[in-house]
Protein backbone atom coordinates (compact mmCIF):
# COMPACT_ATOMS: atom_id res chain seq x y z
CA UNK A 1 0.00 0.00 0.00
CA UNK A 2 1.41 3.42 -1.22
CA UNK A 3 1.21 6.43 1.64
CA UNK A 4 0.51 9.82 -0.98
CA UNK A 5 2.36 12.34 1.21
CA UNK A 6 1.26 15.70 0.31
CA UNK A 7 4.68 18.33 0.38
CA UNK A 8 1.92 21.28 1.01
CA UNK A 9 0.69 19.63 3.97
CA UNK A 10 4.40 19.16 5.37
CA UNK A 11 5.55 22.07 4.67
CA UNK A 12 2.72 24.13 6.58
CA UNK A 13 3.25 21.83 9.86
CA UNK A 14 7.42 22.58 9.52
CA UNK A 15 6.46 26.17 9.30
CA UNK A 16 3.92 25.87 12.20
CA UNK A 17 6.53 24.12 14.35
CA UNK A 18 8.97 26.71 13.41
CA UNK A 19 6.60 29.45 14.65
CA UNK A 20 5.85 27.50 17.76
CA UNK A 21 9.59 27.12 18.57
CA UNK A 22 10.41 30.78 17.52
CA UNK A 23 7.52 31.62 19.68
CA UNK A 24 8.91 29.89 22.44
CA UNK A 25 12.30 30.74 22.39
CA UNK A 26 11.12 35.06 22.41
CA UNK A 27 8.85 33.93 25.55
CA UNK A 28 11.89 32.57 27.00
CA UNK A 29 14.74 34.96 26.39
CA UNK A 30 11.89 38.08 26.72
CA UNK A 31 10.94 36.64 30.77
CA UNK A 32 14.74 36.74 31.61
CA UNK A 33 15.52 40.13 30.35
CA UNK A 34 12.32 41.33 31.65
CA UNK A 35 13.61 39.41 35.20
CA UNK A 36 17.05 40.99 34.97
CA UNK A 37 15.61 45.07 34.36
CA UNK A 38 13.64 43.96 37.46
CA UNK A 39 16.31 42.94 39.27
CA UNK A 40 19.07 45.34 37.90
CA UNK A 41 16.49 48.46 37.92
CA UNK A 42 17.06 49.56 41.61
CA UNK A 43 20.77 48.60 42.05
CA UNK A 44 21.48 50.87 38.79
CA UNK A 45 19.03 53.82 40.42
CA UNK A 46 20.82 53.28 43.70
CA UNK A 47 23.94 53.14 42.12
CA UNK A 48 23.21 57.06 40.49
CA UNK A 49 21.53 58.50 43.37
CA UNK A 50 24.64 57.76 45.61
CA UNK A 51 27.25 60.00 43.16
CA UNK A 52 24.36 62.99 43.73
CA UNK A 53 25.04 65.59 45.78
CA UNK A 54 22.33 67.00 48.27
CA UNK A 55 21.55 69.68 45.78
CA UNK A 56 21.24 67.35 42.64
CA UNK A 57 19.02 64.69 44.58
CA UNK A 58 16.30 67.33 45.69
CA UNK A 59 15.99 69.25 41.85
CA UNK A 60 16.79 66.10 39.50
CA UNK A 61 14.64 63.51 38.54
CA UNK A 62 15.28 59.90 40.47
CA UNK A 63 16.97 58.39 37.41
CA UNK A 64 18.76 61.29 35.96
CA UNK A 65 22.58 60.74 35.86
CA UNK A 66 24.60 62.88 38.07
CA UNK A 67 27.00 65.33 37.35
CA UNK A 68 30.21 64.13 38.57
CA UNK A 69 30.96 60.02 38.96
CA UNK A 70 34.17 60.81 40.80
CA UNK A 71 32.56 62.71 43.53
CA UNK A 72 32.77 60.46 46.76
CA UNK A 73 31.86 63.12 49.23
CA UNK A 74 28.62 60.67 49.96
CA UNK A 75 30.92 57.23 50.78
CA UNK A 76 32.93 59.47 52.80
CA UNK A 77 30.30 60.69 54.97
CA UNK A 78 29.01 57.71 55.56
CA UNK A 79 31.73 55.66 55.98
CA UNK A 80 32.67 58.39 58.91
CA UNK A 81 29.00 59.60 60.04
CA UNK A 82 27.76 56.29 60.37
CA UNK A 83 30.47 54.62 61.69
CA UNK A 84 30.39 52.36 58.94
CA UNK A 85 34.14 50.71 60.01
CA UNK A 86 32.77 49.95 63.42
CA UNK A 87 29.27 48.64 61.54
CA UNK A 88 31.57 46.28 59.34
CA UNK A 89 33.71 44.64 61.76
CA UNK A 90 30.49 44.35 64.18
CA UNK A 91 28.64 42.61 61.69
CA UNK A 92 30.98 40.23 60.30
CA UNK A 93 32.08 39.08 63.80
CA UNK A 94 28.12 38.48 64.24
CA UNK A 95 27.96 36.72 60.93
CA UNK A 96 30.73 34.54 61.40
CA UNK A 97 30.03 33.67 64.76
CA UNK A 98 26.53 32.68 64.18
CA UNK A 99 27.30 30.64 60.88
CA UNK A 100 29.90 28.83 62.93
CA UNK A 101 27.93 27.75 65.63
CA UNK A 102 24.50 27.37 63.05
CA UNK A 103 26.49 25.02 61.15
CA UNK A 104 27.94 22.93 64.02
CA UNK A 105 24.57 22.75 66.15
CA UNK A 106 22.52 22.22 62.81
CA UNK A 107 24.47 19.35 61.77
CA UNK A 108 24.66 17.87 65.32
CA UNK A 109 21.16 17.88 66.07
CA UNK A 110 20.31 16.07 62.65
CA UNK A 111 22.90 13.61 63.00
CA UNK A 112 21.37 12.85 66.00
CA UNK A 113 17.38 12.67 64.97
CA UNK A 114 18.84 10.88 61.65
CA UNK A 115 21.29 8.25 62.89
CA UNK A 116 19.52 7.23 66.45
CA UNK A 117 16.10 5.69 67.05
CA UNK A 118 14.68 6.78 70.65
CA UNK A 119 11.51 8.03 72.07
CA UNK A 120 10.19 11.39 71.14
CA UNK A 121 12.54 11.44 67.79
CA UNK A 122 9.30 12.22 65.82
CA UNK A 123 7.89 14.45 68.37
CA UNK A 124 11.03 16.95 67.94
CA UNK A 125 10.98 16.86 64.47
CA UNK A 126 7.10 17.78 64.69
CA UNK A 127 7.92 20.56 67.05
CA UNK A 128 11.06 21.88 64.84
CA UNK A 129 8.05 21.91 61.80
CA UNK A 130 5.46 23.93 64.07
CA UNK A 131 8.53 26.74 65.19
CA UNK A 132 8.96 27.11 61.23
CA UNK A 133 5.59 28.01 61.47
CA UNK A 134 5.07 30.81 63.72
CA UNK A 135 5.93 34.13 62.58
CA UNK A 136 8.79 35.15 64.55
CA UNK A 137 7.17 39.01 65.51
CA UNK A 138 4.23 37.02 66.87
CA UNK A 139 7.26 35.45 69.91
CA UNK A 140 8.87 38.68 70.29
CA UNK A 141 6.98 39.72 73.95
CA UNK A 142 8.42 36.24 74.87
CA UNK A 143 11.40 36.46 73.72
CA UNK A 144 12.43 40.10 74.84
CA UNK A 145 10.90 39.34 78.79
CA UNK A 146 13.88 36.25 78.36
CA UNK A 147 16.07 38.06 77.15
CA UNK A 148 15.59 40.90 79.56
CA UNK A 149 15.65 38.39 82.42
CA UNK A 150 18.90 36.79 81.94
CA UNK A 151 20.74 41.25 81.03
CA UNK A 152 21.39 39.48 77.93
CA UNK A 153 19.42 43.01 76.20
CA UNK A 154 22.87 45.20 74.85
CA UNK A 155 24.89 42.50 74.65
CA UNK A 156 26.39 41.05 71.86
CA UNK A 157 26.46 38.19 73.37
CA UNK A 158 22.88 37.82 73.82
CA UNK A 159 22.55 39.01 70.26
CA UNK A 160 24.63 36.29 68.88
CA UNK A 161 22.74 33.58 71.05
CA UNK A 162 19.32 34.88 70.03
CA UNK A 163 20.03 34.49 66.09
CA UNK A 164 21.70 30.98 66.79
CA UNK A 165 18.70 29.89 68.23
CA UNK A 166 16.33 30.48 65.96
CA UNK A 167 17.73 28.42 63.10
CA UNK A 168 15.44 25.50 62.38
CA UNK A 169 15.89 25.75 58.42
CA UNK A 170 19.56 24.49 59.00
CA UNK A 171 18.47 21.52 60.74
CA UNK A 172 16.16 20.46 58.26
CA UNK A 173 18.64 20.88 55.31
CA UNK A 174 21.38 18.87 56.97
CA UNK A 175 18.43 15.90 58.06
CA UNK A 176 17.69 16.14 53.84
CA UNK A 177 21.14 15.50 53.31
CA UNK A 178 22.13 13.06 56.13
CA UNK A 179 19.17 10.84 54.12
CA UNK A 180 21.47 10.62 51.09
CA UNK A 181 24.54 9.76 53.23
CA UNK A 182 24.52 5.79 53.32
CA UNK A 183 24.71 4.08 56.98
CA UNK A 184 27.06 1.76 55.86
CA UNK A 185 29.39 4.25 56.31
CA UNK A 186 28.88 5.01 60.36
CA UNK A 187 28.44 0.92 60.52
CA UNK A 188 32.19 0.53 59.05
CA UNK A 189 33.58 3.38 60.97
CA UNK A 190 32.37 1.22 64.26
CA UNK A 191 33.31 -2.02 63.02
CA UNK A 192 37.18 -0.49 62.41
CA UNK A 193 37.07 1.48 66.73
CA UNK A 194 35.75 4.93 65.74
CA UNK A 195 33.44 6.08 68.55
CA UNK A 196 29.94 8.45 67.66
CA UNK A 197 31.84 11.36 67.26
CA UNK A 198 34.87 10.43 65.72
CA UNK A 199 31.89 9.02 62.93
CA UNK A 200 30.53 12.23 62.82
CA UNK A 201 33.78 14.75 63.00
CA UNK A 202 35.77 12.21 60.75
CA UNK A 203 33.75 10.98 58.26
CA UNK A 204 30.23 12.58 57.89
CA UNK A 205 31.26 16.06 59.17
CA UNK A 206 33.74 16.57 55.82
CA UNK A 207 30.82 14.91 53.21
CA UNK A 208 28.51 17.90 54.38
CA UNK A 209 30.06 20.35 52.24
CA UNK A 210 27.18 20.97 49.81
CA UNK A 211 24.54 21.30 53.30
CA UNK A 212 27.10 23.11 55.03
CA UNK A 213 27.59 25.71 52.17
CA UNK A 214 23.82 26.41 51.66
CA UNK A 215 23.27 26.89 55.46
CA UNK A 216 25.84 29.44 55.50
CA UNK A 217 24.68 31.41 52.60
CA UNK A 218 21.34 31.64 53.83
CA UNK A 219 22.08 31.97 57.44
CA UNK A 220 25.04 34.51 56.52
CA UNK A 221 22.86 36.72 54.60
CA UNK A 222 19.82 36.70 56.81
CA UNK A 223 22.21 38.19 59.67
CA UNK A 224 24.40 40.49 57.50
CA UNK A 225 21.05 42.23 56.19
CA UNK A 226 18.99 41.38 59.50
CA UNK A 227 17.98 44.73 60.98
CA UNK A 228 14.82 44.40 63.34
CA UNK A 229 16.31 42.49 66.20
CA UNK A 230 19.93 44.15 65.77
CA UNK A 231 17.89 47.59 66.38
CA UNK A 232 15.91 45.64 69.08
CA UNK A 233 18.07 44.21 71.07
CA UNK A 234 21.34 46.46 70.73
CA UNK A 235 19.70 49.88 71.61
CA UNK A 236 22.82 51.47 72.49
CA UNK A 237 23.95 52.68 68.89
CA UNK A 238 26.95 53.85 70.31
CA UNK A 239 28.40 51.12 71.54
CA UNK A 240 26.98 48.24 69.24
CA UNK A 241 26.48 49.28 65.70
CA UNK A 242 25.45 46.61 62.79
CA UNK A 243 25.64 47.67 58.89
CA UNK A 244 21.75 48.28 59.23
CA UNK A 245 21.30 49.72 61.96
CA UNK A 246 24.25 51.78 60.70
CA UNK A 247 21.92 53.17 57.79
CA UNK A 248 18.89 53.91 60.08
CA UNK A 249 21.47 57.05 61.18
CA UNK A 250 20.70 59.45 57.91
CA UNK A 251 16.99 58.95 58.63
CA UNK A 252 15.05 61.04 60.59
CA UNK A 253 12.01 63.21 61.52
CA UNK A 254 13.69 66.04 59.70
CA UNK A 255 13.96 64.68 56.32
CA UNK A 256 16.22 61.21 55.11
CA UNK A 257 19.35 61.52 53.28
CA UNK A 258 18.71 59.34 50.70
CA UNK A 259 21.62 60.02 48.50
CA UNK A 260 23.92 59.26 51.44
CA UNK A 261 22.07 56.14 52.29
CA UNK A 262 22.51 54.73 48.91
CA UNK A 263 26.35 54.93 49.00
CA UNK A 264 26.11 53.24 52.33
CA UNK A 265 24.22 50.41 50.70
CA UNK A 266 26.58 50.14 47.49
CA UNK A 267 29.33 49.75 50.26
CA UNK A 268 27.28 46.79 52.12
CA UNK A 269 27.38 45.16 49.03
CA UNK A 270 30.65 45.23 48.02
CA UNK A 271 31.86 42.55 50.40
CA UNK A 272 28.95 39.84 49.34
CA UNK A 273 29.89 40.50 46.22
CA UNK A 274 33.64 39.72 46.35
CA UNK A 275 32.46 36.38 48.26
CA UNK A 276 30.45 35.31 45.80
CA UNK A 277 32.89 36.06 43.28
CA UNK A 278 35.60 34.15 44.83
CA UNK A 279 33.35 31.53 46.55
CA UNK A 280 31.37 31.23 43.59
CA UNK A 281 32.89 27.55 42.55
CA UNK A 282 32.59 26.14 46.47
CA UNK A 283 28.79 27.58 45.86
CA UNK A 284 28.07 25.85 42.60
CA UNK A 285 30.14 22.76 42.80
CA UNK A 286 30.26 21.75 46.83
CA UNK A 287 29.69 17.41 45.70
CA UNK A 288 30.24 14.62 48.44
CA UNK A 289 32.39 12.72 45.56
CA UNK A 290 34.50 9.42 46.79
CA UNK A 291 32.93 9.07 49.65
CA UNK A 292 32.12 5.28 49.01
CA UNK A 293 34.79 3.54 47.37
CA UNK A 294 33.46 0.78 45.43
Amino acid sequence: MTVIKNPEIQASLTTGQRAGRALAGFAKYFSLLLASFIAVLPIYSCLIVAFKTDEEYALSAPMALPKNFLDFDNFRTVWVDGSMGKAFMTSFFVVIMVVVFSVLIGSMLAYVLNRFAFPGNGLIRNLFLFATLIPGIAMQVTIYQIMNRFNLINSLFGYILLQCGTDVISIYIFLQYFENLPDSLDESAILEGCTYYGVFFKILFPLLRPAMVTVMILKGIGVYNEYYTANLYLQDKTKFVTISTALYSFTGPFGNRYNVICAGVILTMIPILLIFIFCQQAIYSGLAAGAVKG
